[in-house]
């Protein structure tokens, strides 16, 4: 059974950064869509980036900023956050789209994802 498990989140100062690690343990056979979404209190969880083999999907309020990587070989994926902002305060869960195609452009809405981890709390602020 894929288990999901996050790490790397903390309290950063606006204009910080942080790295985001999702690790799947069990067996994955194909590249599936992975996303990373962030839940803020009293707000939708947001996709916030997502990732198919070899295609990424960034929502508006984090490009340029976020950049989303995989390593297949240690089934992990990544979210380098840089120039945070109190904004990006919240709960990040990465999610797998295990009826995703890899090599489609991945659907970054967490309604496609069908397995989720804890999530990891990142709180920026000053």
């Amino acid at each position: 059974q894929l288990q999901l498990v996050e790490s790397g989140g903390g309290l950063v100062q606006p204009g910080g950064s942080l790295r985001l690690s999702c690790a799947a343990s069990g067996y994955m056979p194909r590249p599936y869509p992975i996303g990373w979404f962030r839940q803020a209190p009293g707000k939708e969880r947001e996709g916030v980036a997502c990732i198919s083999a070899g295609t990424t999907v960034y929502a508006e309020s984090v490009k340029g900023r976020f950049t989303i990587s995989r390593d297949n070989a240690k089934n992990t994926v990544y979210l380098q956050m840089n120039n945070l902002k109190p904004e990006d305060t919240g709960v990040y869960l990465c999610a797998i789209d295990l009826t995703g195609i890899p090599t489609a452009q991945p659907k970054c809405v967490a309604v496609e994802y069908n397995g989720w981890g804890q999530g990891t709390q990142v709180t920026v602020s000053s």
